[in-house]
């Protein structure tokens, strides 16, 4: 039997401009292996020197069910782990992820094409691959205790959701919040898991120091909708009262309508927005859908999958808002987009922000109170 390999990028144009569904379906993964994914196949990765097609080759196909895509957790150990970057459309110059790969598997995560430089796919493999970094907490320790280190706000859940499932096992969040409460050191969390309302007792004491702000992303008001963007985040009922429990305990709380896709979910704007503000949320933010790299053929499949009566006016709309690219790199206009689209999204954002009084700006996190961590010297002392 021949193995099978997703669909290229020139089958995956003309399947989006079929009319037959039910063929553009039949060409992607089988849907019980990728259940609870969002990817619908796992190709290579654009570093490996071997691709493998799939073909008819007259024996037929095999009548057993191929097996699902387990998760499989790698563990490893970070050199540091501290990131700095210097990126103008951007807030933050600091960050840290716990961990590689994220099981929450929303189809458009522009975090996905790094796993290739792990030797995986962008596709499944990025949500079911997941790197432990099992000395996060140590790194971090040992990278604060650094004579020449000055505090500057560390985020979370930049690249990868700090409270994906495995950290619930690894509490490695927990672990790092715990030095930052120790150290006074300011922090800046996003997440679509309601797991974050475990550490309610470590982040109210920041909040009293005036060194956490958090943001909750809600993409969808609906559940089943939700639950085919990111399959495995909490539900947005869960965040919504996420955002309610970190709001009664005095944490500033921000909520995230991000990504907006076009015909997709961007009608719901406004009533995210509202939602949130109901909860407690005292800011809001929002970022139109990006498709660097892999991540456009990752989401083009997605639609072939659910909505293939809506690829082609998705993906017109989403080169209208990129200068008829499907992504734009550039500075300044990669989060916002251009055109008449992306302007009419954005003051229907600003309107209802200001409608709903999310338009108040969060307080600097203070950095005057870091302590450095003590670290234990391995040297005996001589008294």
């Amino acid at each position: 039997m021949a193995l099978y390999q997703a669909p290229s990028f020139e089958a995956l144009e003309r399947l989006s401009r079929s009319r037959d569904a039910d063929l553009a379906r039949r060409e992607l993964e089988q849907p019980d292996r990728v259940r609870g994914r969002g990817a619908q196949s796992n190709r290579a990765g654009r570093f490996e020197k071997h691709q493998r097609d799939g073909f008819d080759d007259g024996w037929g196909s095999s009548v057993e069910p191929m097996p699902t895509f387990e998760t499989v957790e790698h563990i490893e150990r970070a050199k540091t782990i501290i990131t700095s970057n210097d990126s103008p459309d951007i807030g933050f110059e600091r960050s840290i992820n716990a961990y590689r790969g994220c099981e929450h598997g929303c189809s458009y995560c522009f975090a996905r094409p790094t796993h290739a430089y792990l030797g995986h796919s962008a596709g499944v493999d990025f949500e079911r691959d997941i790197y432990v970094k099992a000395n996060a907490v140590e790194a971090l320790r040992g990278e604060l205790s650094a004579k020449n280190y000055r505090p500057k706000p560390i985020a979370m859940g930049t690249n990868t959701d700090p409270y994906q499932p495995a950290e619930r096992t690894h509490k490695l969040t927990r672990g790092i919040l715990e030095v930052m409460l120790e150290t006074r050191h300011p922090v800046m969390i996003t997440t679509k898991s309601a797991l974050i309302v475990r550490d309610l007792d470590i982040l109210t004491e920041l909040a009293k120091l005036g060194l956490v702000k958090v943001a909750i992303s809600v993409t969808s008001m609906d559940h089943k909708l939700s639950r085919k963007m990111e399959p495995r985040a909490s539900s947005p009922a869960r965040r919504l009262e996420a955002i309610r429990l970190l709001s009664e305990a005095g944490i500033p709380t921000a909520i995230f309508a991000s990504p907006m896709i076009p015909a997709i979910n961007d009608m719901e704007l406004e009533r995210i927005l509202d939602a949130g503000k109901a909860q407690g949320a005292i800011s809001a933010q929002m970022i139109l859908l990006r498709l660097p790299g892999e991540v456009r053929d990752v989401f083009r499949e997605w639609l072939l999958r659910h909505f293939p009566d809506r690829v082609r006016h998705v993906l017109s709309l989403v080169r209208d808002t990129r200068g008829g690219r499907d992504n734009d790199p550039r500075f300044g206009s990669r989060m916002t987009g251009e055109g008449p689209y992306a302007t009419l999204l954005r003051q229907r954002f600003e309107k209802a922000r200001e409608r709903y009084g999310l338009d108040a700006k969060l307080r600097p996190l203070r950095a005057d109170l870091f302590e450095a961590p003590k670290i234990e010297s391995p040297q005996m002392s001589l008294f």
